[in-house]
């Protein structure tokens, strides 16, 4: 037994020699290709695990050739440990991390001491399967790190700081000349359009459509298909998918396999993609996956990302990429810089863009046409037409004349802004000065433009014009003028131009007819709307769902909801498909005329058909049912909608406490506080500021300080409702101790600066202002106007209660905090104490307003 074991090592130990030399034989071909490989350096092999580069400083070995070596022991082995020939400092090299030594030992498979001791049965050299697990682990570790919420968090804290932030990737420019161009990117702009037919691109997308009935066999027939796969058709397989998740996914799926990597236009390929989606972290985790894989980076990488991240409303995270780009050393080009200025338009920062057009002038990179344009629409979107008309007179003096799309962006402003006049000017100019001669596609533009902002009137006489001069204008820009005219209730008007369509050989689509369908419901004339239904029948125009909905609309509109009802109950002998806007349209119909109970099964109805109502909607109809009085029902319709998957949330649950608390049904409000736990829904601040109001009103104040405090010990801040609630139930109850104390409390968490203020003015509402006064020294410590009024309103409240010397206490504090009350009150309050017997007090009141100037010593 020990004789074999003792042969088995050494078979092992021969192996892994053989291992070794081939690894030798690979670096020093490596080497001599790329001539760095010189007499001062040799390559040494000690015959068990050492392979080592002598004199490495002297043979000039950068960086990148360390890790290019590392790049191929790993490719050989997986698991390696490298060390510096003139230290003796050692650390781990796994999957592929940067290498600074030369040379390279087996971290654990065999012990350098004893070649004849027993190996650690890890492997004796790479398997197909082991390399298979090696690269999965490294697509895990570009997961954990696309994953990992602190680094991004960090990156996406930093705060905009000067220009040099996001200009500094300019510095790296360098002119270069238009015919230089990177052989990867020749070929990711190959197209794949002559694969999308191909069998097996056919076969792997019907693969991927059965992904949720995956087994082992029908992954096996993907693997082994993606092995035949060329690049380009892995391209169209991407571009085939109807979601773009379902493309990342496949990707990330397909780099995991064994003895496939992907041809780097696929990660172009896809970040293209990404691009014209939100996904924007995906689309950074493919980007950064391309650096992992030491994948050439070309700038229209970034720019994929930028305009991903723009998409998604990350304006901040798009313009923080050019740091990367200048952290890669990717130099940026004009579709970068053109991407970036469009960015900062769309953030408002036009001072910024046009700041960033000067820098990148300056580096060496012209603006195109595209630049100007965006820059065009910037000033247009904040109304700074006058700049971009002057942008556009610069253009031709920078070599670039002002196209189409620059005159459109200008000419849709004037539109909105009903300036014809502005247009028409423009339209010559494009004529003159451009030599763009207005074709279809510009008056097409003017009509929907003007259409949409409801100038239709405008539009139409564009569309006579381009009649005029031979353009023949389609049925969407009819449609654009009707519906136009529809919107603002000139029915006869889009009845004319129906009319003329059918003259002129242009028959309405249905759209058209949809649109005065939606005008005659608008204006309360559904029958018209009917007819119209039927015509649309007659001329051989299907009404399709939003034809109906329109008529339904106008149906509950007229309150005849129970009949919008039963048509959409006959949508199937119909032949259309009602929607969930057709759903909602009809239970509010039912709901605003009092039908809760069919808008209920409506709901239910809509929830089997697949269509979730919103929660908003939940709640319109939950208020309807409580306001009834019918709360337990709403309470039982809110717990159906929740098992069925609707979007029930806290507020519809608090429409619901609030229906128990106005019934005086406080226990049942309570226990459904309790059932939200349950249902994983927390309590907002109006949740418990409605039990607060309740508990107070039936007096019961125990509770509603227990409830307080629980608010804030649950964190909650208090709102301005809340302390008016407060404040109010316990002034009208008289606990004006605890309501201070609860104040005192609620102010730590949230600042209310009229708290006590309100403390007063309820008090004195209430008639006590004896409370009142216990309060005021509260008030008057920052001597505002609101604490002067609120000083005013107790003084007449003591002057109601006929206690004025009380009255002349107040107005004498209000003089010590630097307050001047209100002369005339304080006339009033004069009198009274003159009245009462009280001549001092009153004279040394009037005195004070003398002292200060606001009465002559002659008043009396």
């Amino acid at each position: 037994m020990a004789t074999t074991s003792v042969q088995g090592t050494m078979i092992r130990h021969m192996n892994l020699i053989s291992c070794f030399r081939r690894i030798k034989a690979r670096i020093q071909v490596w080497l001599f290709e790329l001539k760095i490989l010189e007499m001062t350096s040799q390559i040494v092999f000690d015959g068990y695990t050492h392979l080592t580069l002598h004199n490495a400083e002297e043979a000039n070995i950068t960086s990148n050739t360390r890790m290019s070596l590392g790049k191929i022991f790993w490719s050989c082995y997986g698991n390696l440990e490298f060390r510096d020939t003139g230290t003796e400092n050692r650390s781990k090299f796994n999957n592929l991390s940067y290498c600074k030594g030369i040379e390279f030992e087996i971290s654990s498979s065999f012990p350098t001491n004893n070649p004849n001791s027993n190996l650690v049965e890890k492997y004796d050299f790479v398997t197909g399967a082991e390399e298979e697990n090696i690269q999965g682990h490294m697509v895990l570790d570009s997961f954990a790190e696309a994953h990992n919420p602190q680094s991004d968090s960090e990156k996406e804290s930093e705060e905009e700081t000067d220009d040099d932030e996001d200009f500094g990737v300019l510095n790296s420019f360098r002119a270069k000349s238009n015919h230089q161009t990177s052989e990867a990117e020749k070929v990711t702009e190959v197209g794949d359009d002559e694969f999308r037919n191909h069998p097996l691109v056919r076969e792997v997308c019907r693969l991927i459509q059965h992904r949720q009935a995956w087994n082992p066999d029908l992954e096996g027939n993907l693997r082994h298909l993606l092995r035949s796969l060329k690049p380009r058709q892995v391209c169209s397989i991407l571009r085939n998918q109807v979601d773009e998740r379902v493309a990342l996914n496949f990707f990330y799926w397909a780099d995991r396999q064994w003895r496939y990597r992907h041809d780097p236009q696929v990660y172009y390929t896809l970040l293209e993609i990404l691009s014209k989606t939100k996904l924007c972290q995906g689309c950074r985790r493919v980007l950064r996956l391309m650096v992992r894989r030491r994948i050439e980076m070309q700038p229209k990488a970034y720019r994929y990302l930028m305009i991903s991240y723009s998409r998604a409303g990350q304006l901040r995270s798009a313009m923080r990429v050019l740091n990367l780009m200048q952290k890669s050393g990717c130099v940026p080009d004009l579709s970068v810089c053109s991407t970036a200025i469009f960015i900062l338009v769309l953030a408002n920062q036009m001072e910024k863009a046009l700041r960033f057009l000067d820098r990148m002038q300056r580096v060496g990179i012209e603006p195109d046409v595209v630049t100007f344009n965006c820059l065009i629409k910037g000033y247009c979107d904040v109304h700074r037409v006058d700049d971009a008309l002057e942008l556009m007179n610069e253009m031709p003096l920078k070599g670039c004349n002002p196209d189409k799309i620059s005159y459109y962006t200008v000419m849709g402003f004037f539109c909105k802004e009903k300036r014809i006049k502005e247009v028409r000017e423009l339209l010559v100019k494009m004529k003159m000065d451009g030599n763009l001669m207005p074709d279809q596609v510009t008056y097409n533009n003017l009509i929907h433009v003007l259409s949409k902002n409801g100038h239709g009137d405008e539009a139409l006489d564009f569309l006579r014009e381009s009649e005029e001069k031979g353009f023949r204008v389609d049925k969407v820009g009819y449609s654009a003028i009707v519906d136009s005219y529809c919107q603002k209730g000139n029915l006869g008007k889009a009845k004319e131009i129906v009319n003329e369509m059918f003259t002129k050989g242009c028959l309405p689509d249905v759209v058209t007819y949809t649109a005065v369908v939606n005008g005659f419901c608008q204006t309360g004339e559904v029958d018209q709307a009917k007819k119209m239904i039927k015509k649309m029948y007659e001329h051989g125009c299907k009404p399709n769902t939003v034809s109906y909905t329109a008529l339904l609309n106008g149906l509950c509109r007229s309150g005849n909801s129970s009949e919008a009802r039963e048509m959409m109950n006959m949508s199937e002998e119909d032949w259309w498909t009602p929607n969930a806007i057709t759903y909602s349209v009809v239970m509010h119909g039912l709901r605003r005329e009092g039908k809760l109970a069919e808008a209920c099964e409506v709901v239910k109805e809509m929830v089997t058909k697949g269509f979730f109502p919103t929660s908003a909607e939940i709640n319109l109809l939950l208020q309807s049912i409580c306001r009834e009085g019918r709360v337990d029902e709403a309470k039982n319709f809110m717990e159906e909608c929740l098992s069925k998957g609707c979007a029930v949330n806290v507020v519809n649950f608090t429409t619901v406490i609030h229906g128990f608390c106005k019934e005086g049904d406080l226990e049942a409000a309570l226990s459904l506080v309790d059932d939200m736990y349950l249902k994983n829904k927390q309590p907002d601040v109006f949740t418990y500021t409605t039990l607060i109001d309740a508990f107070g009103k039936s007096g019961r104040m125990e509770e509603a300080t227990k409830l307080t405090e629980k608010m804030l010990h649950k964190g909650l801040l208090p709102t301005p409702v809340t302390y008016r609630t407060v404040i109010s139930r316990y002034c009208e109850n008289g606990e004006v101790e605890e309501l201070l104390k609860l104040l005192e409390k609620m102010l730590l968490r949230q600042e209310f600066r009229a708290a006590y203020n309100q403390v007063v003015e309820k008090l004195c509402r209430f008639g006590k202002p004896e409370e009142a006064y216990k309060a005021l020294n509260k008030v008057l410590r920052t001597a505002s106007k609101t604490d002067a009024d609120t000083s005013h309103l107790l003084i007449e409240s003591f002057l109601e209660k006929r206690l004025p010397l009380s009255a002349y206490k107040v107005a004498c504090r209000m003089f010590n905090r630097n307050l001047i009350p209100d002369l005339k009150l304080c006339k009033k309050v004069n009198e009274r104490l003159i009245l009462d017997g009280k001549q001092v007090e009153a004279k040394r009141l009037m005195m004070r307003f003398v002292e200060r100037g606001h009465l002559s010593p002659q008043w009396e």
